[in-house]
């Protein structure tokens, strides 16, 4: 059960977009990798790349659902929803958050704009977004490094605690290694049992249908939330009641009936199979931790391991930000490529915090270091700057940064690896 380390910070207000943040919720939050490049060079299932940039990637944490706060302009009951969205945000560390009134999903003021933490992944979904357990905190591990993960150590994530507080419902995905299932399908049964956090009052499930006339009624529910996403479209396609709910399902195998692994019957089913709806009721017949969900298939040739020329196998080892006389046409950016084999730079660029974009060409040989001089496309700034490298596809190969203390006429500045 090995997983990536990923070291950064836990970001929920951007200072200089107050109203433009992220929208934290009870299972995803952003994350500000210290090593960007390391996220491109993790798996992709679904054959979708990492969405990420700047600002950072969202983290989708691993094995949990919460109630939703925001989806396709409706939300599940907002008792639920935000209490899970709540607890993530103080089991990561931040304090006296406030959201806007008027934007409920966006962080108005906290204590912290980011926290230190850390995650644990093995790949990204089909949305971008980095599939993990998280942490708060830093991991003394260092970044990138192969970490073992155990039931001890999962407990200690925030999926975990708010699985074992009952905040969030239980969603294994067949990324999810089986001894981790187990141990989290206890975690959650156990919160069942106790009737804590959203159990009390949670319905269309094997200890009864809930009854749904209309949208309205739906938000005030707290249901699986996969269930919630199938039922929202089938309402707003016009229909009235889930007779018809069934062949809807069936009608979409990808978007609509994922595939599932009934555990229970040691069988292949869909979404359909574990799901009764008639008149205005509707229901799961089995418990969401008695099955495994299939991640979104990719589609016909996209890629579901990282790009042969990955992440760290081209650097940036120095950078030219001050040169002596004019600056305009003088800075320099140098690559170094730590692979045996050439590597085609076409369609390749380097870009920087501005969004200037400096298009590349030739090729760098195995082990050669190559000199790139900027042109009025990219200008480093002298008072810091980040520079990223980016291949063909627009994936991040690699980024630094440097700050103004580092900068002096006329001196190269070297990135330590």
């Amino acid at each position: 059960m090995s997983y990536t380390l990923l070291r950064g910070s836990f970001v929920i207000r951007y200072p200089d977009l107050p109203r433009q943040g992220p929208e934290p919720d009870g299972d995803t939050v952003k994350f500000l990798p210290d090593s960007p490049a390391l996220v491109e060079a993790l798996p992709r299932r679904s054959g979708r790349p990492p969405n990420i940039n700047a600002r950072g990637i969202s983290v989708r944490l691993e094995a949990v659902d919460a109630l939703e706060t925001h989806f396709a302009e409706t939300h599940q009951e907002l008792e639920g929803a935000n209490a899970a969205r709540d607890e993530l945000l103080r089991l990561l560390g931040f304090t006296n958050v406030r959201f806007w009134e008027d934007l409920p999903n966006r962080v108005r003021s906290a204590d912290q704009d980011s926290v230190r933490g850390h995650v644990l992944t093995n790949g990204i979904d089909g949305n971008g977004r980095l599939i993990a357990f998280g942490y708060a905190g830093d991991h003394q591990g260092a970044d990138g490094t192969t970490v073992f993960v155990d039931g001890p150590l999962v407990d200690r994530s925030v999926n975990a605690q708010l699985l074992a507080a009952g905040l969030v419902y239980p969603a294994f995905y067949a990324t999810l290694p089986a001894e981790l299932r187990t141990h989290l399908a206890e975690v959650s049964q156990a919160a069942r049992r106790k009737a804590i956090g959203l159990w009390p009052r949670s319905t269309a499930d094997p200890n009864g249908a809930a009854t749904v006339r209309d949208l309205s009624g739906l938000e005030r529910l707290v249901v699986w939330p996969k269930l919630f996403r199938r039922i929202v479209p089938y309402l707003a396609a016009g229909f009235t009641d889930f007779d018809g709910f069934d062949a809807w399902l069936r009608a979409d195998p990808v978007n609509r009936d994922d595939e599932l692994f009934l555990i229970p019957r040691l069988e292949r089913g869909n979404l359909h199979d574990v799901v009764r709806g008639s008149g205005q009721q509707i229901q799961l017949t089995m418990w969401p931790e008695d099955f495994i969900i299939s991640p979104d298939p990719a589609p016909p040739g996209a890629p579901v391991k990282p790009p042969l020329v990955a992440a760290g196998d081209v650097v940036i080892v120095a950078a030219l930000p001050d040169p002596a006389g004019a600056d305009r046409g003088n800075e320099t950016v140098t690559l170094m490529n730590l692979t045996p084999g050439t590597c085609d730079l076409s369609g390749w660029a380097l870009t920087d915090a501005g969004g200037g974009r400096k298009a590349l060409t030739g090729t760098i040989e195995g082990g050669a270091a190559l000199r790139v001089k900027l042109d009025s496309a990219v200008r480093l700034g002298n008072e810091g700057d980040t520079i990223i490298l980016v291949d063909g596809e627009g994936a991040t190969i690699d980024q630094v940064m440097y700050k103004a203390d580092r900068v002096k006429a006329g001196r190269t500045i070297c990135f330590g690896r």
